[in-house]
């Protein structure tokens, strides 16, 4: 049973540091957006016959729609989706375990669009923090103030939601471990279920990238402060309740993002929305990166990507995606589990690797399972080069 994700590219304003598809909210857009969707979501419900095992609005700020049109969004997918997976009788499942996720930024939300995502079942929010310093957040082009994040958690709580999660970013311009301190301390105060941890990233595409990379005196946080950052981070979460599961993120008990494991553990997922990406049974395709293009291809009978661009995931592409994103997680890789979908030991492939990494306590081999050894989770991605 695949996930469902959906992407609604729209911003009220593009955030300095984000390499994301998203255009400005206009209504033209949203027009356009609407037809090819609907359009796709038709053509690509057969690929679901028996639901989807998650449901997750992302962006861009899904939050940003008007009420009727996240109604809309909602009632289209309703309608040719099995939201709510098929439960035979003599089955329970917890209500928590259909995890329906919307994200959102302060500053876009109100009681109105919180009833409509409650309406149509959504129980879990991920609300667009990023810090708590108001002069930083400009800095990032963020609409919003602190004071919008604790009204936003109130809109939200208030509507019922018992799932939230803060996403928040550390390494950020004139960014200091202090500062950090408080984002977090503040963060927490507001009691979310879960929590994002990102170390900014620069890309070439974005103001922020044009801007830092590659000058000199610059007030980016250098590595060891970032490093600094992370580790408190990781103790104080650690105190306060929160279970690190992967590299990036951090849950109170039983409220780890089921969505973002499917993802982790090579679950098909579907994608619909321009830029959208979507794997299913080893193939994988990405949706025109442009919503004029994405609507036309799909209005003309066709769908959201060139099938030139399909891509067929070998044996050895899955094998090293599955190594790379499941020693990011806490637990690791369960060796039995892995020749059960492999066929193959993972010594046989990586002998060579683990062997060294092992010897310099970079990995350990616990209860049947290769994981990163907690104390190098921050430069796991450099870690984790050799085996893709």
């Amino acid at each position: 049973m695949p996930s469902l994700y959906v992407h609604v590219p729209f911003c009220q304003s593009k955030c300095a540091y984000c390499a994301f598809y998203s255009v400005q909210t206009e209504t033209e857009s949203i027009n356009k957006y609407f037809t090819g969707l609907e359009q796709e979501t038709k053509r690509r419900a057969t690929e679901a016959p028996s639901g989807v095992f998650s449901l997750y609005l992302g962006g861009g700020t899904p939050s940003v729609l008007n009420t009727a049109d996240l109604a809309k969004l909602l009632e289209l997918l309703h309608q040719n989706f099995i939201i709510m997976p098929q439960i035979k009788e003599s089955q329970s499942i917890p209500q928590k375990a259909v995890e329906k996720t919307c994200e959102a930024n302060p500053g876009t939300l109100d009681s109105e669009k919180m009833a409509v995502l409650v309406g149509y079942g959504i129980n879990r929010i991920s609300l667009g923090a990023q810090c708590f310093n108001d002069k930083i957040l400009k800095t990032l082009g963020r609409i919003h103030s602190s004071e919008d994040i604790e009204t936003a958690v109130r809109v939200i709580r208030k509507a019922g939601i018992e799932n939230l999660s803060l996403d928040l970013i550390f390494g950020l311009p004139g960014q200091t471990l202090t500062d950090w301190q408080d984002t977090l301390t503040k963060a927490i105060s507001l009691e979310p279920e879960h929590l994002s941890l990102y170390a900014l990233m620069l890309e070439n595409s974005t103001p922020l990238g044009q801007k830092y990379l590659g000058a000199s005196n610059i007030d980016l946080p250098d590595d060891d402060l970032q490093a600094d950052m992370y580790e408190w981070a990781v103790e104080f979460l650690a105190a306060h309740g929160y279970i690190r599961y992967e590299v990036a993120n951090f849950a109170k008990q039983g409220y780890e993002c089921r969505h973002n494991l499917a993802y982790w553990q090579l679950q098909d997922y579907i994608g619909l929305g321009p830029a959208a990406v979507s794997c299913l049974n080893n193939r994988r395709t990405k949706n025109e990166e442009n919503i004029n293009s994405y609507a036309a291809r799909l209005l003309s009978g066709g769908l959201g990507y060139q099938t030139e661009d399909v891509e067929i995931l070998s044996l050895k592409v899955r094998i090293a995606e599955y190594v790379f994103l499941g020693l990011r997680m806490a637990e690791g890789i369960d060796l039995k589990e892995f020749k059960q979908r492999f066929n193959r030991e993972i010594q046989d492939i990586y002998g060579p690797i683990l062997t060294d990494y092992l010897n310099r306590g970079f990995l350990l081999l616990e209860n049947g399972k290769i994981k990163i050894n907690p104390a190098y989770l921050f430069v796991a991605n450099s870690i984790l080069q050799k085996f893709v």
